[in-house]
């Protein structure tokens, strides 16, 4: 009898010593496991830095050239030639955000090849003269200061802008004119508060953006532009465009030029039986049909519908339409706001591109056969098209007073100085939208903690904000190509972060349904361990409680 009870009790101690096994290598070691493989992984991002991109102040930098001719030197000015200067410029954006123009101005005297350069008859031919001679770094200005009678400058102006990073200004009596006159062209020829503040729009309090933050298009690493012809009547209209010839000519040169900020890629089509949408009024005093300017807007869906090319697209599409009006609405003539005909017979819409409305001549007889044969004047429509691309990046020239001459970029579509005007706008632009997307994503993996953070992504976000931070500094030297470059580098980066998709692999897993994929799973082995360990505590109070015999 007493044996039997020994061996019960020692079965008894061998189930607890099991028991007590089990949950301490559930509790210890299987525990652990579970959490460690099971947990979201997520690597560590510059929480910091990304929060500060959006506190660092923008300063930018211009270097600046003042050459005096001789003769030029304004009678006030005691310091020997030459020095340096500096001007500083606030321009206000919002409390976080403060923008500082720095102009870098050397005041210094003309050298022997720029004074035969300015010995030109005619301020143009100066200024092709004078380009080898100057300063080709992006962002550069150079101010020639001629004297008063000097005859490069025709009578009346004061002031010419050339093609090219160069300007020539007619000498003032005073320091403090002269400044204020140069302090007019370096704004023109490089950036204005409106072109910055259009730049950080997404920074600007509501209802404080200029009509620039509306109309200008947005920064991007590439555009794509159609050409599209639009022939609603083709039984009537045999319309040939030699469009290939046309943006080999025209729009060629000026997308070399504007390389530097983004690529381009050029198509065209034709769209047979496709109308404009809206039904154009007929004037019996001028036997035209006419499209007001409030009507204009109901124009660009209907024809949006059948383009048929911001679909498949990565980058926005600039759309450029060629509107051959139907024989029965034709003559079509555009009116503006004040009922006037618009001259170029076109519009455009911001963001999005323009339309010229193209008017066949009617044939002399009445029995003449159809189709009619059409030949565009491609001249004509890019000369329209070529102006449309321009306001569509923000490159409409400013308004400046008239003494002030600018001359024609030709056949180039633009000037260098607009060109660098386009860049620092873009260099800003880009640092916005890189503090805002990377803000926007710190804010999202904080609120949602399931999401895996991959070390691919994780190192995108560390090299766009270096890159953010590196072109601010560059911007701060003044040295626009690298901090442009360093932009575009940042706002890639930004975007491949953001847009990854191991992003959204977790995204919509919640806590609900982990307790049903893992309840199944560690139910059946938790309640065997958890009511041996109850009784295990059972037994153990039971023996506390009995009293110890005593022999």
């Amino acid at each position: 009898m007493a044996a039997a009870v020994v061996a019960d009790e020692a079965e008894r101690a061998r189930g607890r010593r099991a028991a007590l096994s089990f949950a301490t290598i559930a509790v210890a070691l299987g525990l652990p496991l579970w959490w460690r493989t099971t947990e979201t992984y997520r690597a560590a991002l510059p929480y910091g830095d990304i929060a500060g991109l959006g506190r660092l102040p923008f300063q930018l930098s211009v270097p600046v050239a003042v050459v005096f001719a001789p003769g030029s030197l304004p009678r006030d000015l005691l310091r020997p030639l030459p020095f340096r200067d500096v001007q500083e410029m606030e321009i206000p954006v919002n409390v976080r955000t403060s923008v500082t123009s720095r102009y870098e101005m050397l005041y210094r005297s003309t050298t022997a090849q720029e004074e035969a350069a300015l010995n030109a008859a005619a301020a143009r031919e100066a200024d092709a003269a004078l380009h080898p001679l100057q300063d080709a770094s992006l962002g550069s200005l150079t101010m020639y200061v001629v004297p008063e009678t000097s005859p490069l400058l025709p009578q009346g102006i004061n002031a010419y802008v050339g093609k090219h990073r160069s300007a020539l200004v007619r000498a003032t009596g005073t320091l403090p004119a002269l400044r204020s006159r140069l302090q007019q062209l370096t704004q023109v020829m490089s950036f204005t508060a409106s072109s910055i503040t259009a730049a950080l729009s997404d920074r600007v309090p509501d209802g404080q953006p200029g009509p620039d933050a509306r109309r200008n298009l947005k920064s991007s690493l590439g555009y794509e532009i159609t050409f599209s012809l639009l022939n609603p009547d083709p039984k009537s209209h045999d319309v040939h465009w030699a469009i290939e010839d046309a943006v080999t000519r025209y729009v060629q040169p000026v997308l070399d030029k504007l390389s530097w900020v983004a690529n381009f890629s050029v198509d065209s089509q034709i769209l047979y039986y496709a109308v404009l949408g809206v039904t154009p009024r007929y004037d019996k005093e001028s036997s035209s049909f006419l499209l007001s300017a409030h009507s204009l807007p109901h124009v660009i869906n209907p024809v949006e519908a059948r383009l048929g090319s911001s679909a498949a697209s990565l980058y926005p599409v600039l759309n450029f339409l060629l509107y051959i009006p139907e024989r029965s609405h034709s003559p079509l003539y555009i009116q503006d706001k004040d009922g006037a005909p618009v001259s170029t017979n076109a519009f455009h819409s911001p963001r999005w591109g323009g339309i010229v409305v193209y008017n066949v001549e009617a044939p002399a007889s009445p029995q003449a056969s159809l189709p009619l044969h059409v030949d565009v004047d491609m001249a004509r429509v890019m000369e329209v098209f070529l102006a449309q691309l321009r306001l569509l990046f923000g490159l409409s020239r400013e308004e400046l007073p008239p003494e002030f001459l600018l001359e024609s970029p030709g056949n180039e579509g633009l000037a260098d100085w607009e060109l660098d005007r386009l860049l620092w706008a873009h260099t800003v632009e880009n640092i916005a939208t890189v503090s805002t997307t990377l803000t926007s994503l710190a804010q999202l993996l904080d609120k949602i903690g399931n999401i895996v953070i991959k070390d691919d992504v994780a190192s995108e976000v560390y090299r766009a904000v270096a890159s953010a931070q590196s072109a601010m500094d560059k911007l701060a030297t003044g040295h626009l190509h690298p901090a442009f470059q360093a932009s575009k580098e940042a706002a890639t980066s930004s975007e491949r972060a953001f847009f990854d998709p191991s992003l959204l692999h977790l995204l919509y897993f919640p806590d609900d349904q982990k307790f049903a994929i893992y309840i199944p799973l560690f139910l059946p082995m938790a309640v065997p361990i958890l009511l041996s360990l109850a009784k295990i505590i059972r037994e153990t109070r039971q023996k506390k409680k009995e009293p110890t015999k005593m022999d």
